[in-house]
């Protein structure tokens, strides 16, 4: 491992990250390989970040292809590759118009601003987010999520931001009215707890979109890209957003967000009110595209099989375990197991068999593995889970 490399970092780094004891050399598709020569099976992702898994070739052919012409120039010049991806997202998504932003939360960030830019101008003043809901750590974000330990000792945060409860249909009926600007959503919460929004819930939230006239924004940031068998989350509660922000597998492991919007919001900006020196960047949206073109041709039927197998393996296993594994959540390839012991235990037993996992929500184990994970990587990581439960036990 090197204490001496763990040292550089504690001296160097601000200790803001609970890291895994990794010292990594390399990482190709589905596996992490550490300077000792140990090989990890990754069911993380990168936090569900590499859709293609690590160092896919059509990735980093279309990275060096785009590192040939230029990296970055800003968003004073015309690009093919921007250009060539929103075409892409627009096609896939049937929304109008595409702001490219570098992470999740600044796409968050500004849907915010362009949602309260359309209600200033009606009169209306109050967002809503859901209990449970993670949106990103910049203060917009935060003003909509309930997460103590993203938020204590931050405020003030911004005014007219709400917090209402997850799949509570009364909340929604009791909260919004004429002065919602807008609501955002994770139609599967992740930091949450891999928590499925109900389809009641979604369909009374769009009922009351339309009576009262607000913006629906969808979080997909996690849940975009193909991660649950759908390109987008809310395809399977056919609905779609006014607002839909995307980021983590859009660049296939570059920092690459969006903002997508519907063609009634394309006039809410006007030039100079919102911009980004570096969204959008060329490299990244060479990388955007490969990704998008490999899910369009079989790699989103994949996600759905892969992840209906990792899901009747684990049934399997919480047949024979019932009292450990209590609720299986989730779609296609993320997915959540909610424990009756601290979800951390089970990471560090993973952790152990070169499994990578991750924690959410305390008791919840959380699955967001390469999109290119197979049906004996799925054996693999059942077989280290198998053998980590019954240690724990």
């Amino acid at each position: 491992m090197g204490n001496n490399l763990i040292e550089r970092e504690k001296s160097a780094i601000l200790q803001t990250y609970k890291r895994l004891p990794i010292e990594i050399s390399k990482a190709e598709g589905c596996r992490i390989y550490d300077t000792k020569g140990n090989v990890y099976l990754d069911f993380l992702g990168g936090i569900a970040v590499n859709a293609l898994g690590h160092s896919h070739p059509a990735i980093i052919h279309a990275i060096k292809s785009q590192l040939d012409k230029f990296m970055h120039v800003s968003n004073y010049y015309y690009q093919e590759p921007q250009i060539k991806l929103a075409e892409k997202l627009k096609e896939m998504t049937g929304l109008s118009k595409v702001f490219y932003t570098n992470s999740g939360t600044e796409a968050v960030e500004g849907s915010i601003k362009l949602a309260r830019r359309w209600g200033n101008a009606q009169g209306k003043t109050e967002m809503y987010g859901f209990s449970g809901g993670f949106h990103g750590r910049t203060y917009g974000a935060l003003s909509l999520m309930d997460k103590p330990l993203y938020k204590d000792g931050m405020g003030p945060f911004l005014p007219g931001m709400n917090i209402i409860p997850y799949n509570d249909i009364s909340a929604l009926h009791n909260s919004l009215d004429e002065k919602t600007i807008a609501v955002i959503i994770e139609f599967l919460q992740g930091e949450g707890g891999i928590i499925a929004a109900n389809q009641d819930f979604i369909n009374t939230l769009f009922k009351l979109k339309e009576k009262y006239n607000f913006l629906i924004i969808g979080d997909e940031v996690q849940t975009g890209v193909g991660r649950t068998g759908k390109f987008l989350s809310y395809e399977h509660y056919g609905v779609k957003p006014d607002i839909v922000t995307m980021a983590k597998g859009l660049g296939g492991g570059l920092p690459l967000g969006a903002i997508l919007i519907s063609d009634k919001l394309e006039d809410v900006f006007q030039k100079g009110m919102h911009g980004t020196t570096y969204g959008g960047n060329a490299v990244a949206c060479s990388a955007g595209y490969a990704v998008l073109q490999l899910l369009e041709n079989g790699l989103l039927e994949q996600v759905e099989e892969v992840g209906g197998y990792m899901k009747n393996k684990l049934l399997e296993l919480q047949m024979e375990m019932p009292n450990t594994l209590l609720e299986l959540r989730g779609k296609g390839l993320m997915q959540g197991i909610l424990l009756d012991f601290d979800a951390s235990q089970l990471v560090e037993a993973m952790l152990f068999r070169r499994v990578i996992t991750n924690a959410a929500s305390g008791k919840v184990l959380r699955l967001v593995p390469p999109l290119i994970v197979t049906d004996s990587d799925v054996c693999i990581f059942i077989d280290a889970l198998r053998k980590s439960l019954n240690e724990i036990a």
